[in-house]
């Protein structure tokens, strides 16, 4: 789960989040369990079970003043902003193994945004208004948050790939100066160069010539290079001036 994949989910259920003119959110069941990464039937039955039994997600809303009234009208009428929070906490940190990468990632982006609403809120601060335009409230901030991150990401990913495309380029520069550097020159499969050359070779023939290359290659101390062949398996690459020698002496 990436910011890029939050900042979908968040533009995904932006419509079932809403604003009262006191800036206070809140956000439907289905919208909270996305951004938790949970189904909507898990939150719901820990709603349900205020009046019966609580659970431990119930007992947490119900010590921070949500009455169990509160939470089985949440179903219809949507979560507070508030209880999200702790909603986001619980299944980050506190419901065992039902608990979700996505809870925590989110958890992670709404507290870094959401103790300085706190502190604004402590020391009365509010933003001032402009064109009949109110403060953003902390899932808004949350959201704005998450799509710089996303933006952010998306940016190192592209930073990433053209720093691999950097290094493919220059590796085979560095291939291609090595080559040019080698005493014996360029290197060639048999068949490659009997290609190059113009000349019709036989598997056979080709067989005979890539042991004799072989044998010069180990008689002057030269490593021999293999690489795959869809027709013939694993062949050698043999220096140029080892093929010419090779090719010479069939020849003659």
């Amino acid at each position: 789960m990436s910011q890029i994949e939050i900042a979908e989910i968040i533009e995904q259920i932006k419509q079932e989040i809403e604003v009262d003119t006191n800036g206070q959110a809140k956000a439907s069941l289905r919208a909270t369990a996305r951004l938790a990464g949970v189904s909507d039937k898990a939150i719901g039955k820990a709603l349900e079970s205020a009046n019966l039994e609580p659970s431990k997600l119930a007992q947490m809303l119900m010590q921070q003043s949500f009455d169990a009234a509160n939470l089985t009208d949440w179903r219809t009428s949507g979560i507070p902003d508030t209880a999200i929070a702790i909603i986001l906490e619980y299944y980050a940190y506190e419901a065992g193994r039902y608990c979700t990468k996505q809870a925590r990632l989110v958890c992670r982006s709404f507290n870094t945004i959401g103790i300085r609403a706190w502190i604004q809120d402590k020391l009365g601060w509010t933003k001032p208004v402009t064109d009949n335009k109110t403060g953003m409230t902390e899932i808004q901030l949350l959201a704005a948050l998450a799509k710089h991150l996303a933006e952010q990401e998306q940016h190192l990913l592209q930073q990433q790939q053209q720093q691999t495309e950097i290094l493919h380029r220059l590796k085979a520069v560095e291939v291609e100066q090595d080559r040019v550097n080698t005493p014996c020159g360029h290197k060639y499969s048999v068949v490659g160069f009997a290609n190059l050359q113009g000349l019709e070779i036989s598997v056979k023939e080709a067989g005979t010539k890539g042991r004799k290359a072989s044998a010069l290659c180990r008689k002057q101390g030269i490593e021999i290079e293999r690489i795959h062949d869809p027709r013939f398996g694993k062949v050698g690459l043999y220096p140029e001036s080892i093929l010419v020698e090779v090719f010479k002496a069939e020849q003659n």
